[in-house]
């Protein structure tokens, strides 16, 4: 007998929980195109001798998925820790590390233990737009403060708006997504120092420096890694999605106190982290010279793209280029960005359609990527 539910063109409705209603999934569009320059990829793959360590490493693995992974994967954690002390001079121990499938899923895990109904998670826009996401995901309510015209935080405003808005979370970015725009550590610390004196039952805000791009920052810039010490409730997350060329491995990992990463491992999902993911990160970590090499090259490709963004004019107008440390260019104003976003779409080139009104993101390719974007954007917006 035939369920009315199961009625031939009878739609079922689903009890979906109210802050979801009507939403549609994140997303940036996954196109067939000569040149993706869309979502800050890494353009070089891993080459022969990664891939090949890769690969012997997956078979051993495979030879144990009988079994479950190991739960607290501390081998991973200190080579992660080996990393970080190689790349930024900061040592800090295995247990202080955490790792999860991107760093998307090491954000969701820190509101999952430190947000949650009736708390608040406090951001700068513009920024990241899965930050919302996590918050709504964790039934967190979002307070987006405004960075200045030229993108940074104003030390008071910040400090202003944690006072008043007393959040249990504080999410930083920098490198900043979509602008590039890095934090003096000066401003990092006034952060640091404002969620010190929130009360949230009793205790301060966790304070999160989104590093995702870091290995992209300028010689010089330093990481708030280097913070950590100062900060009991400071965390600083990386990928190796981007600098790593692993955007497939789907691998994050953050640095913070022992007491901080010990709540996440609460709130993680058992097992979360596959024998076969642990594998593919500890083979390119033994790897990382060779897969960082390109950083370089990116760099200099970048500040190459900016300086002739910026040498561009419309109607004897200059473009409008945001200073940059990551992999990518954020750039502007087009009274008509998605026509700007479609022209260069129709002419083999992927760029995002992200940010501010009026502006538009360019990830960093190869020299070739960059010729086209370059020529396809002459053609379009008439430069």
């Amino acid at each position: 007998m035939t369920s009315p539910a199961s009625a031939p063109g009878r739609s079922l409705r689903l009890p979906v929980r109210p802050g979801i209603v009507g939403t549609e999934p994140y997303g940036a569009p996954q196109l067939d195109v000569p040149h993706l320059l869309n979502v800050n990829e890494n353009p070089y793959p891993p080459d022969a001798d990664v891939v090949a360590s890769i690969a012997a490493d997956v078979a051993a693995a495979a030879g144990t998925l009988n079994r479950y992974p190991d739960r607290e994967f501390l081998g991973l954690r200190a080579d992660l820790a080996d990393y970080l002390a190689s790349e930024s001079g900061v040592r800090v121990a295995p247990e202080q590390v955490w790792a999860a499938n991107g760093s998307n899923e090491v954000m969701l895990h820190l509101l999952q233990a430190f947000g949650g109904p009736g708390r608040r998670v406090l951001s700068f826009a513009p920024t990241y737009s899965m930050y919302p996401e996590y918050a709504r995901d964790t039934l967190t309510e979002w307070v987006a403060g405004r960075r200045a015209e030229d993108f940074t935080v104003d030390v008071d405003a910040a400090r202003a708006a944690v006072a008043t808005h007393q959040p249990s979370v504080i999410l930083l970015t920098s490198p900043n997504n979509p602008t590039g725009t890095t934090l003096p550590l000066a401003t990092v610390r006034a952060v640091c120092d404002a969620a010190l004196e929130v009360d949230v039952d009793g205790a301060p805000a966790v304070v999160v420096v989104d590093e995702a791009y870091g290995e992209f920052r300028r010689i010089g810039v330093p990481s708030a890694l280097e913070l950590l010490e100062e900060y009991p409730n400071l965390a600083v997350s990386r990928t190796m999605s981007k600098a790593f060329a692993l955007a497939g491995a789907r691998v994050g990992y953050l640095a913070a106190s022992r007491d901080l990463v010990d709540v996440l491992r609460v709130v993680r999902l058992p097992y979360h982290l596959s024998a076969v993911t642990q594998a593919v990160a500890r083979a390119a970590l033994r790897h990382s010279t060779a897969l960082l090499a390109q950083v370089d090259a990116l760099r200099t490709e970048r500040d190459a793209t900016v300086a002739w963004l910026r040498a561009r004019t419309r109607d004897g107008v200059p473009l409008d280029v945001a200073d940059t440390d990551a992999n990518f260019v954020l750039f502007g104003t087009f009274d008509d960005r998605h026509a700007v976003w479609q022209g260069l779409l129709d002419r083999g080139v992927l760029v995002r359609e992200t940010g501010p009104d009026g502006w538009l993101r360019v990830s960093i390719g190869t020299p070739q990527d960059m010729t086209a974007f370059k020529d396809a954007l002459v053609e379009v917006a008439g430069l």
